[in-house]
């Protein structure tokens, strides 16, 4: 079989065998190539160079690409259904820009992966592991999110715009000034909460998010926009709201006394039970 350019038509490889599937295509130069719509399920692309590749709409369920270059790819409208890339052992999978557009990445691997500017737009990402994952700067709009693990995880600057986030792990997870509007944290179980304990939200926009019941201790709300969000039951031991846009944020049942609210304008919350000790509130 012959794995040829997307453009230029060169052939880039050529493998034994009509089908891909469980191939061994380990360290290939594969710039370039054009990979559409092909079976490439439990194959091991490991060390490959994929760099500009277009893979929309393939199958690589139970693949494996450690250490595989994926700078540019095009993985839209993949089925990439627990691909194993991460590791915490050998050379970081770079996928900076590459394209994950409606892919399906449910319990993927992605641990200490390279995804800066990626684009996830509506992706599959429930159960999947993203531990230590690089995403600044990516595009995670509307995607499926729920039970995934984000401990560590940089998304700074990230767009999550209507993300389904249930029952996450955002341990720890560096938010700085992403983009969470009418984002859904809330559980899908009764009982259940999704956990963002130390998590740096700094200057976050969070207008409209769905938070009842959320675990965030210890996590920075500094100057983050809380219009419109849902706190119901949450716990926020040890949080920061300084200067924390609060206007119309629902705090029924939250418990405020170790929380910073200096020049948060809490008068503009709602049912929020402020501690007579507390000072310099707008």
């Amino acid at each position: 079989m012959e794995i040829r350019h997307k453009t230029t038509r060169e052939v880039l490889a050529r493998v034994a065998g009509e089908l891909l599937v469980g191939a061994d295509l380990r360290d290939l130069q594969l710039q370039g190539a054009d990979l559409r719509g092909l079976d490439l399920s439990h194959a091991d692309l490991s060390f490959c160079d994929l760099g500009g590749a277009d893979l929309r709409n393939a199958t690589l369920v139970d693949s494996k690409l450690f250490a595989t270059q994926l700078n540019d790819a095009d993985f839209s409208g993949a089925d990439m259904s627990s691909v194993r890339m991460g590791c915490n052992d050998c050379n970081r999978v770079q996928a900076d820009r590459a394209r994950f557009v409606g892919t399906s990445l449910f319990r993927a691997d992605l641990r200490n992966v390279d995804l800066r500017q990626a684009d996830l737009t509506g992706a599959n990402l429930s159960r999947a592991d993203l531990r230590g994952a690089s995403l600044v700067h990516a595009i995670l709009a509307g995607v499926a999110a729920t039970d995934a693990l984000f401990i560590g995880t940089n998304l700074r600057e990230a767009n999550l715009s209507g993300a389904d986030l249930r029952d996450s792990h955002l341990n720890d997870a560096n938010l700085f000034r992403a983009d969470l509007t009418g984002a859904n944290l809330e559980s899908q179980h009764a009982g259940g909460f999704t956990v963002l304990n130390l998590a740096n939200l700094e200057s976050a926009n969070l207008t409209g998010a769905r938070m009842r019941r959320v675990s965030a201790e210890e996590t920075s709300f500094k100057r983050a926009d809380l219009t419109d969000v849902d706190l119901g039951d949450a716990v926020l031991g040890g949080a920061i709201l300084r200067s924390a846009i609060v206007t119309n944020a629902n705090f029924a049942g939250v418990e405020l006394a170790t929380v910073t609210m200096e020049f948060a304008n809490f008068s503009q919350a709602r049912n929020a039970k402020i501690p007579s000790y507390k000072t310099n509130l707008r």
